[in-house]
C-alpha cells in the first residue's frame, strides 16, 4: 500500500468514535411497508440532537434481514446525508453469504460510512475457522474501523475472548466489539486480553451499568431510539461514577430496557417510539405488530414509565466524546 493510501486509511479509522451511546436505529416503514426514508433521516438527526454519538443502521433492530441490498444502500445514502458532520454512521454488515457481506462492506465504504459492525452470516452456524474467515473477509474489504458483533443468543455464534484477541492481533482495522452475550464477565475477559486495543460496547440494554463497571466504553442501544436523552444521561452517569444518580435512573428505565431482550424487541421498541410520537409501530413480515392482550400489557408498561418519567434530564457535555 502506498504511503498516501496508508495516511488516508489512518484518517478514516481515526475519525470513528466507538464510545458513547449509538442507537441501533430502527427502520421506519410507510403504510405500504416501503422504507420511509424521510422519517429515517429525521429520526437520525433527532437522535444526534439529543446527545447520541451516532447511529448504527441495518442491524437486527433495523430489520436488516428483511431489507434488499438496494434498500440497504439507499438507507445508508440517506443516513449519510442526515448525520454528515453531526455524528458517526455505522453500517451493519450481515447476509447469508460472505460474498454479499463483502459487497455491502465495499458499498458502505463508498457511501461515506464512518465504520462497520460485522455480524456472523445469517442461518449458518459454522465453527471458528469458518466464522473467522467470514469476518476477516469483511475486515480486508474496507479501510474503515470495524466492530465485531457478538450475540450468541440471537445468532448461535459465540466469538470467545481468545478468538477476539486473535483477530485483534491480525487485523489493524478491527477496533471494537459489541458484546451481547448477556454476561458482563465477558467484557472484563476481553479487556484482560486486549487491554485498550479494542473498544467494548454493551449491546444489551438492561446490562449497561454492569458492563460499564467492568470496562465497557460504549453502548449500542435499543431504547435510545425513543428515549435518547435518558439513555445518554444514564450512560454518562455510569461512566462518570455518579452511582446514586445512575441507579435511580436505571431503576426507572429498566422495565423499558428489558424490552430490548425479548424475541419481539423490534415491535416493542417501535411501539415505545410510537407512544412518544417519534415513529410508528409498523414492522415487516414475518414480524407482525403486537395485538390483543400482548399489546395492552406493553402499552400499560410504557405508559406507566412515561407517567413517572423524570421531569428533567440535565443538560450535559458529552465527556465521552473525543
Amino acid at each position: 500500500m502506498a504511503y498516501a493510501d496508508r495516511v488516508f486509511d489512518g484518517h478514516r479509522r481515526a475519525g470513528m468514535n466507538w464510545r458513547g451511546v449509538t442507537p441501533a436505529i430502527t427502520t421506519a416503514f410507510n403504510e405500504s411497508l416501503t422504507v420511509d426514508e424521510g422519517f429515517v433521516a429525521e429520526h437520525a438527526r433527532w437522535l444526534l440532537e439529543n446527545g447520541c454519538t451516532g447511529v448504527v443502521a441495518l442491524g437486527s433492530l433495523g430489520e436488516g434481514a428483511t431489507l434488499s441490498f438496494h434498500e440497504k444502500t439507499d438507507i445508508l445514502r440517506t443516513l449519510g446525508k442526515a448525520v454528515s458532520g453531526r455524528g458517526t454512521l455505522v453500517a451493519s454488515i450481515s447476509s447469508l453469504t460472505t460474498g454479499e457481506s463483502v459487497e455491502l462492506a465495499k458499498a458502505a465504504t463508498d457511501l461515506g460510512c464512518s465504520g462497520l459492525m460485522v455480524l456472523p452470516p445469517y442461518v449458518y452456524q459454522g465453527d471458528w475457522c469458518e466464522m473467522k474467515a467470514h469476518v476477516a473477509a469483511v475486515f480486508r474489504a474496507t479501510p474503515l474501523s470495524c466492530m465485531l458483533y457478538n450475540n450468541p443468543v440471537a445468532y448461535g455464534t459465540d466469538f470467545l475472548p481468545e478468538q477476539i484477541q486473535e483477530l485483534a492481533l491480525e487485523y489493524e482495522n478491527f477496533r471494537a466489539v459489541k458484546e451481547s452475550s448477556t454476561d458482563a464477565r465477558r467484557v472484563s475477559a476481553i479487556r484482560v486480553l486486549v487491554e485498550d486495543r479494542i473498544e467494548i460496547s454493551v449491546g444489551v440494554d438492561d446490562a449497561v451499568l454492569e458492563a460499564i463497571g467492568v470496562g465497557a466504553t460504549g453502548w449500542v442501544a435499543g431504547l435510545a431510539n425513543a428515549l435518547p436523552r435518558e439513555s445518554v444521561e444514564l450512560f454518562n452517569c455510569g461512566i462518570q461514577g455518579e452511582d446514586q444518580k445512575a441507579f435511580e435512573l436505571y431503576r426507572w428505565f429498566l422495565p423499558l430496557l428489558r424490552m430490548d431482550t425479548v424475541p419481539k424487541f423490534v415491535q416493542l421498541i417501535k411501539l415505545v417510539q410510537a407512544e412518544l410520537g417519534m415513529g410508528n409501530p409498523r414492522v415487516r413480515p414475518p414480524r407482525l405488530e403486537l395485538m390483543g392482550a400482548e399489546l395492552e400489557q406493553a402499552r400499560k408498561t410504557i405508559r406507566e414509565a412515561l407517567r413517572t418519567r423524570p421531569e428533567s434530564v440535565s443538560s450535559y457535555a458529552l465527556s465521552n466524546r473525543k
